[in-house]
C-alpha cells in the first residue's frame, strides 16, 4: 500500500513539474557588450512590460514566465528585436549588442522561428524602402507584390510553428497595405512639386510673426517637428550640421512646431536648452494648421524644400540625417 502511495506521490510531483514547464517559457541569454543591466519583455501590441530580467556582469541570465501565445519585443535598454513566444518554448540567445541584430542566434524550441524573425529584421535594414517608395504605381505594385512573395515564400518550412505562420502572414499582408496606402500618399504629395507653396504666417521664437514669404530669394528648408516626437529630436543633430555648413549660402533653415498650444513654454524652453538654430516657428493648430493640411502631413518628422521663388522643390525632401542631402543643396547652391 505504502509503496502505492509513494508512486503516486511520484506521478503527481513529475506531472505537476511538467506541467509548470510547460505552462511558461525559459529564456536565457549570452550577451556580449551589453547595453545595460536588465532585459525587457514588451507586449508589441501595447508597449506593456511583461517581464524584466536582471543581466549578470558576463551578459548572462535564464528565467521563466508565462506569456500568451504571440509577438512580444525583447529590450536591452538601446535597441529592440521581435520576439514570438509561446509557453513550452526553451530559447536560448546568443549576440553581441553592439551588432544587434545581425548577430543575433537562437537555440533550443522555439529557435527556428525567432532566427526567422532576427533575419527579417536584417533583411529589412538592406532593403531599399525609400527608392520603393519613390517608384511610380505600376512599378510599385509589382516589386511590392515580388517582396510579399519572397517574405511568404519564408514561411513555407514545414517545421514552423502553424500558428507563428498564420500570425506573420497576417503582418505581411499588414506591412503590404501600409506600405501601399504610404506609397499612394507619397504619389499624392509629390504632385505638389513645381507647384507654389502653400504659406505660413506664424510665431516666431524671437517674437512677431514670420511669414514664407518673407524668405523669397533664397531657398527654403522647412523642418516640420514636434518636442514630443522622438524621431524628429533625433534629427537636430544633423541639422545642426547643415546650418553650420551652408549658413553663408542662399538658403535658411526653418523649423516649423506643430506642438499643441498648452506646450508652447515647453517648446520654448527645448529651443533654448538645444541651443537650436534657425528660423524657429510655431505652428497656429497643430496637426489642423492649414500649412500641415495642405502638405498633407500625416507623420513627422517631414521635411520640405522650397525654391527662391516660392515654389516647391521637394514636398518631401530628404532629412538632414540623409547621405544625399548635401549632394542636393551643393547642386541647388552653386
Amino acid at each position: 500500500m505504502k509503496k502505492i502511495i509513494f508512486v503516486a506521490l511520484t506521478f503527481l510531483v513529475v506531472f505537476s513539474s511538467t506541467a509548470q514547464t510547460k505552462a511558461t517559457v525559459s529564456f536565457q541569454a549570452d550577451i556580449a557588450n551589453r547595453n545595460s543591466d536588465a532585459i525587457s519583455f514588451l507586449d508589441r501590441n501595447n508597449g506593456k512590460e511583461i517581464k524584466k530580467i536582471a543581466v549578470n556582469k558576463d551578459g548572462n541570465f535564464k528565467d521563466s514566465f508565462a506569456v500568451e501565445e504571440g509577438f512580444y519585443m525583447l529590450f536591452d535598454g538601446k535597441e529592440y528585436t521581435q520576439l514570438f513566444l509561446k509557453n513550452g518554448y526553451d530559447l536560448k540567445l546568443k549576440m553581441d549588442a553592439q551588432k544587434f541584430d545581425e548577430s543575433i542566434v537562437y537555440v533550443g524550441k522555439g529557435a527556428i522561428e525567432n532566427n526567422l524573425l532576427a533575419q527579417n529584421t536584417v533583411n529589412d535594414a538592406k532593403f531599399d524602402y525609400q527608392s520603393l517608395l519613390a517608384l511610380p504605381e505600376q512599378d510599385f505594385l509589382v516589386k511590392i507584390n515580388a517582396k510579399k512573395e519572397l517574405d511568404l515564400e519564408a514561411l513555407t518550412n514545414k517545421k514552423l510553428d502553424p500558428i507563428f505562420v498564420s500570425l506573420q502572414k497576417k503582418n505581411i499582408e499588414q506591412s503590404v497595405l501600409g506600405l501601399t496606402k504610404f506609397h499612394q500618399e507619397a504619389m499624392k504629395t509629390n504632385k505638389m512639386n513645381g507647384t507654389l507653396s502653400p504659406a505660413f504666417d506664424y510665431d516666431n521664437f524671437k517674437g512677431g510673426k514670420t511669414k514664407l514669404e518673407d524668405f523669397r530669394g533664397k531657398y527654403v528648408y522647412i523642418d516640420v517637428w514636434a518636442t514630443w516626437c522622438a524621431p524628429c529630436r533625433a534629427e537636430i543633430p544633423f541639422l545642426k550640421k547643415l546650418e553650420q555648413k551652408y549658413h553663408q549660402k542662399d538658403i535658411v533653415f526653418v523649423s516649423l512646431s506643430i506642438d499643441q498650444a498648452k506646450d508652447r513654454e515647453k517648446w520654448k524652453k527645448f529651443i533654448q536648452d538645444k541651443e537650436l538654430g534657425g528660423v524657429q516657428v510655431f505652428a497656429d493648430n497643430d496637426w489642423n494648421s492649414q500649412f500641415v493640411k495642405d502638405y498633407n502631413i500625416t507623420g513627422i518628422p517631414r521635411f520640405i524644400l522650397i525654391d527662391p521663388k516660392g515654389n516647391i522643390v521637394k514636398s518631401d525632401a530628404p532629412r538632414p540625417s540623409s547621405p544625399t542631402i548635401e549632394a542636393e543643396f551643393d547642386a541647388l547652391l552653386k
